[in-house]
């Protein structure tokens, strides 16, 4: 069994994409090496090119930190650096035409009622201000007739999606980042082999870097194709040198005939539930969405099944055709939106700084990678300044060290200005949330880092003034009892190693 087994290792498609890779890395090396008679002339080449590189990097409109990580690479890896960032630019280049229709096509879509708007501008200015901005540059319309129910758990938020894809009349829509076989995959699985018996339309979309490489047999989904569900890898994985291969679908989202949709952190996998261990306990958070706000996911979903397609579908096809929405009375304004890296506009990361910035009593983040860019560590150094009560919940127990070690470098001088930041001592908190005085939250897929931020497709909601924000402040209180609070005795006493280390990678942290 255990030969059997790892010969299926060595012959899987993942094995042969990962050889084939490397494969052509080693043959790019063995090409540069054959250029040693004409070395000098290579490398005044390459220098040259490196200083009108530099040049035309410093004066991009890029992000600061994003530009300082390139120039320095460039500098210490003066070879490779400037071929790489060329590469990297040519490689990453999506069509316009792609880019166009995939924001076209939602917008057709996606209508505001300007009663809704009207109604939230009366009751806060400034959460009307930020609903404008996520309806021009989303576009995401803001609603109210919506009920939301929040999980502090992603074992609760299981539970809620099995009776809830039990319940499906017309489709289902799932799309994940991550998939791995166990007990979670094999129970949603049986429900939607038989959904799609009954004539639901069930559709599977995951990513093919989060699952396909590491995660799961193409067996697996053989079988949900065989019962009827349609499966689709969102930006496959290929064995060539592309950087496009950044751009994850990172998003988590479950959408039932229009009319529930799950979003948040848990993936399809065990670990998420708590069914095995990993990282010590995970804790993750997830809301369920009821009534008109699904409408957006449905449409977040549509986009990026349709994403290189031709022809697009007539959406209207999935509008709930019968839906009382006064079951679903206004209890506050949620706004889901998505955040894609087809654009210059980081809708994600506006959010977080429009709820950092205008949070006059407390700002309250849990995230699991805590990479940040200038801005907004100096958002969140500026509330803590103005005396505002800024709190961030990080991992104890991390998923990739080099993560932690960066992190770590940022703690000191963020907790100087009185920011105050904890570990989730009993594990791994994979939670991404934010809360502002109470009042306004997002929670969604949204990791404070630069992959996040910048490269990959996000999904969250902006919640203002729902109720169930009081149960999100309650579960961060919960959360905060059993996490360390990190001091600068504690950032003083790292081994020299790990500070080393930290500084290192923190120089890198954009390109990571």
């Amino acid at each position: 069994m255990k030969l059997k087994k790892f010969f299926g290792k060595i012959f899987s498609r993942n094995f042969i994409f990962i050889l084939l890779l490397l494969t052509q890395i080693a043959f790019f090396v063995l090409s540069v090496n054959t250029l040693r008679e004409k070395f000098y002339f290579v490398y005044f080449f390459l220098i040259i090119l490196d200083i009108v590189l530099v040049i035309y990097i410093n004066n991009k409109a890029d992000n600061p930190s994003y530009k300082l990580s390139w120039i320095i690479a460039i500098s210490v890896f003066p070879l490779f650096g400037g071929l790489t960032y060329i590469f990297i630019k040519w490689s990453q280049h999506i069509p316009k035409h792609i880019s166009r229709i995939y924001h076209k096509h939602a917008t057709d879509y996606m209508i505001q009622n300007n009663d809704v708007l009207a109604e939230l501008e009366n009751r806060s200015k400034t959460d009307a201000n930020l609903a404008n901005y996520i309806i021009k540059y989303g576009p995401y319309p803001v609603y109210s007739h919506t009920t939301v129910e929040y999980f502090p758990l992603g074992e609760l938020q299981f539970e809620a999606m099995v009776r809830e894809l039990n319940s499906a009349k017309r489709f289902i829509f799932m799309e994940f980042f991550i998939i791995s076989e166990g007990y979670m995959f094999d129970t949603i699985s049986e429900i939607l082999i038989r959904k799609a018996k009954e004539g639901v339309d069930v559709r599977l979309m995951y990513d093919g870097v989060g699952t396909c490489m590491l995660n799961m047999s193409s067996r697996a989904f053989d079988k949900l194709k065989a019962g009827g569900v349609k499966c689709k890898i969102f930006n496959p994985f290929t064995p060539f040198l592309s950087s496009v291969q950044n751009n994850r679908d990172h998003r988590k989202t479950i959408v039932i005939d229009g009319n529930t949709a799950f979003n948040g952190g848990t993936n399809l996998a065990d670990e998420y539930i708590n069914r095995i261990e990993r990282f010590g306990h995970w804790k993750d958070t997830a809301i369920m969405v009821k009534g008109e706000a699904v409408w957006n996911y449905t449409v977040m979903f549509l986009q990026l099944w349709e994403f290189e397609e031709k022809t697009k579908s007539d959406y209207e096809q999935f509008i709930p055709s019968e839906i009382a929405f006064d079951n679903h009375p206004s209890d506050g304004f949620i706004q889901p939106f998505s955040d894609s890296p087809l654009d210059n506009e980081q809708v994600g990361k506006m959010v977080y700084m429009d709820l950092i910035n205008n949070a006059r009593e407390y700002v309250y983040i849990t995230t699991p990678y805590l990479i940040l860019d200038h801005e907004v560590f100096t958002a969140l150094k500026l509330a803590a300044q103005k005396g505002v009560d800024v709190k961030i919940i990080t991992p104890h127990i991390p998923d990739k060290w080099y993560v932690h070690h960066i992190a770590w470098n940022t703690y000191p001088e963020l907790i100087e200005t009185g920011v105050r930041i904890y570990e989730y001592t009993p594990g791994f908190i994979h939670a991404k949330s934010c809360i502002a005085d109470g009042k306004t939250a997002v929670i969604g897929t949204i990791n404070l880092d630069y992959r996040s931020l910048y490269l990959h497709f996000e999904s969250a909601s902006v919640l203002y003034g729902c109720s169930v924000i009081k149960e999100m402040k309650q579960d961060f209180d919960e959360t905060l009892e059993l996490s360390q609070q990190i001091t600068l005795e504690d950032c003083k006493n790292r081994s020299f190693i790990k500070k080393i280390s930290g500084c290192i990678l923190k120089m890198f942290a954009p390109l990571l």
